[in-house]
């Protein structure tokens, strides 16, 4: 018992100090996890990380906060889950909320907030490295990630991603399901059955289905604000960004919420760590006062975190079967292209640009990789940095 709440206390802590210094975006989110849980704390392998990556891109909904439930639940079970959810979200639904009550301010334009997300670029570029090196050894993967990075590159679609990764499983499983020795990456105890995976797997729908037919007989708004969140979580692929025009369509359009207020709060959640998706805790707070806004984050990661549940149990007997580990390495090698391709659009693009933003860069990810500085005092460099120079 002592351990149990010793070790969730342990996962409390680290969430939440990820959920305060993790800017940049999803991919920049997965470029910090993986220097905590896999490089520092070695909670999980690098190829058990890529597989979760792969797993939680593949599904709906916010990849980042996915792959936080789901070392939550590798190490603790669904209370792990749990508590790596709150630690990692509560931060920055917390701000949003009080900005949406209280201010309304240019803080995403500050220079300290660009010298964080200059950090991100050097921790996102840092991750990768590291995963190419593990999961792309040979050239026949290096072919699989670099098709994959020109591929999303390219056409940046809803269904591109998800079906890059298909693609490049099937391609995985020809390759090299003949070889010798397939490479299983650490087994995990998951506390979570098959039976309670399904039973995630049922509510996710049965809700999609029942919530609109609830809304069109009710007269209740907190139905109305649930359903419009719940599908908007339902139904994006490709991460958070994507859940803005989802959004904006829900609620704009029905009055319920301003151009202008929408706009000062996206800008709002880009200046936050966390997840992208606590945007939907501005707009709930905006609407309901802050009641509304904890129901807007209940309601837009119930989903994601229904999927990952649902997930997990078969994703954890699949990956021990020599057929399907094959074709996790085309897809762990898809995953590095993924990360490539998103580091550059919209991480780089958005961030460096100009000369200094470029050797600012240069030097946190040379603290990080050559001088092997830890990454909360980049993080704080990166702040004074930004305030100083940019």
């Amino acid at each position: 018992m002592v351990k149990n709440v010793k070790t969730l206390l342990e996962i409390l802590f680290v969430s939440t100090y990820l959920g305060l210094t993790s800017f940049g975006g999803p991919i920049a989110h997965l470029g910090y996890f993986h220097n905590e849980y896999v490089r520092k704390r070695k909670w999980l392998d690098e190829k058990a990380y890529s597989e979760l990556v792969a797993l939680a891109q593949f599904l709906p909904g916010p990849a980042s906060s996915q792959v936080g439930i789901g070392i939550g639940v590798m190490r603790a079970g669904l209370l792990g889950g749990i508590v790596s959810f709150i630690g990692f979200t509560l931060p920055s639904v917390l701000a949003l909320i009080f900005f949406a009550l209280a201010i309304q301010t240019d803080i995403a334009k500050s220079g300290w907030i660009n010298g964080l997300k200059i950090v991100a670029v050097a921790i996102v570029a840092q991750a990768i490295l590291g995963m190419a090196n593990k999961l792309t050894p040979d050239l026949k993967r290096r072919i699989i990630a670099l098709i994959s990075f020109v591929i999303l590159l390219i056409w940046q679609t809803t269904f591109t991603q998800i079906s890059v990764i298909v693609f490049s499983g099937l391609i995985g499983f020809l390759l090299f399901r003949n070889k010798s020795e397939v490479e299983i990456s650490t087994d995990f105890n998951f506390p979570i059955s098959r039976s309670f995976g399904a039973g995630c797997l049922i509510l996710f729908f049965g809700l999609l289905i029942l919530l609109p037919i609830l809304r069109e007989n009710t007269t209740f708004s907190w139905v109305q604000m649930f359903d419009s969140f719940y599908r908007s979580g339902s139904l994006v692929f490709g991460g958070g960004h994507v859940v803005l025009p989802l959004l904006e369509r829900e609620f704009v359009p029905l009055g319920l919420l301003s151009k202008e207020d929408f706009i000062a709060g996206y800008g709002l959640t880009q200046a936050v760590p966390g997840p992208l998706f606590t945007f939907a805790a501005y707009i709930g707070a905006v609407i309901g006062g802050w009641k509304g806004g904890l129901l807007a984050t209940f309601a837009i990661f119930l989903p994601a975190f229904l999927l990952i549940l649902g997930a997990l149990p078969f994703w954890n007997s699949l990956r021990k079967n020599p057929k399907v580990n094959s074709a996790f390495m085309g897809a762990n090698a898809c995953v590095v292209g993924i990360l490539i391709s998103a580091f550059y659009d919209p991480i780089w693009t958005s961030t460096v640009k100009s000369p200094t933003d470029f050797a600012f860069t240069a030097v946190l990810f040379s603290m990080l990789t050559f001088g092997k500085l830890p990454p909360w005092l980049v993080v704080i460099s990166g702040a004074i940095g930004g305030f100083l120079f940019l």
